[in-house]
């Protein structure tokens, strides 16, 4: 058993039912940032232009866009979520530590512990997985 399926085992035994009420609010939480990404991607592009990565600014923002909005539907569905998480969480370490970090840790940068709060609840559903009611459960138990 590989390190991979090990931890897959471990979270499948260890995901209490109430996560997956935390896991719907994270997709859709995702979805509706993604949706606001598209409706304002001059704020988006702003703060992808000032981080001075030499990528096209155009192409980050549609993949940051696709990302929260694709990602965040399959994560409140529960249908592929630790693939989905782990697509998360580049997004949002540029968001944590170059982005927000500017502006200081202060209680009042709200936007960093928002930003802080996502990415380790992205980190613990790239771990401990789905939970019992998913789409994730439901082909497993119904492929069988």
């Amino acid at each position: 058993m590989n390190v991979m399926d090990r931890i897959e085992h471990w979270g499948d035994a260890h995901h209490p039912a109430w996560m997956d009420i935390v896991r719907i609010a994270l997709g859709v939480f995702l979805f509706v940032k993604g949706i606001s990404f598209i409706s304002d991607t001059t704020q988006l592009s702003r703060l992808v232009t000032g981080l001075d990565f030499h990528l096209y600014t155009v192409t980050a923002v549609h993949y940051v866009a696709f990302a929260h909005i694709f990602g965040g539907f399959m994560i409140a569905m529960g249908c592929l979520t630790r693939l989905a998480c782990i697509i998360q969480i580049p997004i949002l370490l540029t968001a944590v530590f170059f982005v927000n970090i500017r502006m200081g840790f202060s209680y009042v940068n709200s936007e960093l512990w928002l930003s802080l709060i996502t990415l380790i609840v992205v980190v613990t559903f790239a771990i401990i997985g789905s939970g019992r009611y998913s789409m994730d459960e439901y082909m497993k138990n119904h492929n069988n």
